[in-house]
């Protein structure tokens, strides 16, 4: 029992300083809001497009670095898998950040409503805005679970006490309460678990862990072996991470709040080389653990993998391998870590709300004021939301893995037409796309979700409860197929083909698309009632 309270006391202090370094920020962020020539919902949004540039390279390390995985037990992988987080990043340096930040966009749907009206826009907004609650409650209820495996304490009062800390910093201070809190859980995740790697690697129980990585020991070797067969699946798994990931609002979020193009540049790069090194020490413990012969820790027989716990084993091994002092610094550390991708979320949902859906379709008048009050709520309602579906969930996995694939397979074709084949595509092929890709990924199934597998695929092996393993790229080929369609209607309807011909005429309705200028600009604009764009304009 003494344990317990001396882990939740180290758990604390680690969410107090989280907590004070968001105070500090929020007042920061009322300060900048004084100085801002822009909206005062821009710096809650995007920092009034001024946030230092060592800032931004961590918030954008923060919101990309896939802490969750650590949770999930994946050490093996995650290396891997932030070489692929490095890729979108190296990418979205060179291909994204001109685009998104050629006409002050605010938020990555901004573009999406400006080409296609607010009645399309909405309708994409909806997966943009479930991966980012997903993937809020994905994080939370593996740091529930993990808590309350290590702590034995009630994993819906771990979820709890980590949203209600990473909510009350994000409604402070927005952005940059979120960055500057970041820099301090990254280098508190960082340094914690490397201050708990020396323990590890001189535990008595454990053998040489490269041996293990390719020999039996105590466990089969830990990095495993990719079968010819799985080769589809690989494709499709190093895709998924390397191009879906431009779907989501924080990334953007990041991007658009640096002053120039050249800043933006530097901060994807930048951390597309921190976030690989933070996944070090993750590895070294992961390795360790997989070499360790646990009937000779406190754990006991049958080890971690035996019990089904391996996706804890990272707690697991900090708990049994380091004194336990040397436990409670890796704990904390990482449980404070893991609210940096919290605290993005939430606020990458909000200000689609907060812009997207209320000032630019329901009200579209809205003060500046009314804004950050919906942006306030909404992280508030989004938080709560997220928090019920990690409390609820049996499989933390399935809802990472339902945040990535719904973005990957619906919203990548759009992303990709929208900034870079604008002049090609209108709201007639992007309507058809959208509804392409929904309906052959429901047909493909989801039974982890009770969504049968209904279309049969190339190269399926049949297992023994009756559901498909899918072997073939489905996700890439649905994500090509929805461009192809995209392409195609949006060409079919300017030939005349279809109800209305001109990408122009399906335009008239950007007037709705509230303006990247000052409230008194805005005013004058909605006064006179005059369109943003004229029709001939090539948006």
């Amino acid at each position: 029992m003494a344990g317990n309270w001396l882990g939740l006391l180290s758990i604390g202090v680690f969410y107090l300083i989280v907590l004070g370094i968001g105070i500090w920020a929020s007042r920061k962020s009322k300060r900048e809001e004084r100085k801002c020539t822009g909206n005062s919902s821009e710096v809650t949004m995007v920092g009034g497009r001024n946030l230092k540039i060592w800032v931004s390279i961590f918030t954008m390390s923060g919101c990309m670095y896939s802490s969750v995985l650590q949770l999930l037990g994946w050490e093996e992988a995650i290396f891997w898998v932030l070489l692929k987080w490095s890729t979108i990043q190296r990418r979205g340096g060179l291909f994204f950040v001109k685009p998104i930040r050629s006409k002050k966009y605010v938020t990555f749907m901004d573009p999406f409503q400006e080409k296609y009206g607010d009645t399309l826009a909405a309708v994409l907004f909806i997966p943009a805005l479930l991966a980012d609650i997903f993937w809020t409650a994905c994080i939370l209820g593996a740091l529930g679970g993990t808590v309350s495996v290590v702590l034995d304490i009630s994993s819906p009062l771990a979820v709890g006490i980590s949203a209600g800390v990473a909510i009350v910093y994000t409604l402070m201070g927005g952005l940059y309460s979120v960055a500057y809190t970041d820099v301090v859980q990254l280098g508190l995740m960082f340094f914690g678990l490397w201050f708990c790697v020396p323990f590890v690697l001189t535990s008595p129980s454990s053998a040489n862990f490269t041996v293990a990585a390719v020999t039996k020991l105590h466990q089969e070797p830990w990095t495993g072996k990719l079968q010819l067969e799985e080769l589809g699946c690989w494709v499709d798994d190093i895709l998924l991470m390397a191009i879906g990931g431009v779907c989501y609002q924080a990334f953007y979020q990041r991007v658009l709040s640096m002053a120039t193009d050249a800043q933006a540049k530097i901060t994807c790069y930048a951390a597309a080389v921190i976030c690989p090194l933070l996944g070090i020490p993750s590895i070294i413990i992961g390795g360790v653990a997989a070499s360790t012969n646990w009937n000779q820790t406190s754990y006991g027989s049958p080890s971690p993998y035996e019990e089904g716990q391996a996706r804890m084993i990272l707690p697991i091994a900090l708990q049994h391998l380091c004194p336990f002092y040397v436990s409670l610094v890796g704990i904390g550390a990482l449980a404070a870590s893991v609210m940096s991708s919290i605290d993005s979320a939430l606020l990458s949902a909000a200000s689609l709300i907060g812009r997207n859906i209320f000032k630019n379709i329901i009200y579209k008048r809205a003060s500046e004021r009314m804004i950050i009050v919906v942006v306030k709520v909404s992280v508030l309602l989004c938080g709560i939301i997220a928090a019920a579906f990690a409390m609820t969930s049996k499989s933390f996995y399935l809802l990472w893995y339902l945040s990535a694939d719904v973005l990957y397979s619906v919203m990548t074709p759009h992303v990709i037409c929208t900034f870079f084949l604008s002049q090609w595509v209108n709201q007639y092929g992007a309507c058809s796309g959208f509804v392409l890709a929904i309906l052959l990924r429901a047909l493909i199934g989801e039974p982890q979700i009770g969504l049968p597998d209904v279309l049969p695929l190339p190269w399926d092996k049949i297992q023994e409860d009756g559901h498909r393993y899918r072997l073939f790229p489905f996700r890439t080929v649905i994500m090509l197929l929805a461009i192809v369609t995209i392409l195609l209607v949006s060409r079919l309807a300017k030939m005349g083909l279809l109800n209305r011909t001109s990408d122009a005429e399906t335009d008239t309705n950007l007037c709705s698309m509230a303006p990247i200028q000052t409230d008194m600009v805005e005013g004058k604009r909605l006064d006179k009632e005059q369109p943003l764009f004229s029709e001939g304009d090539d948006v």
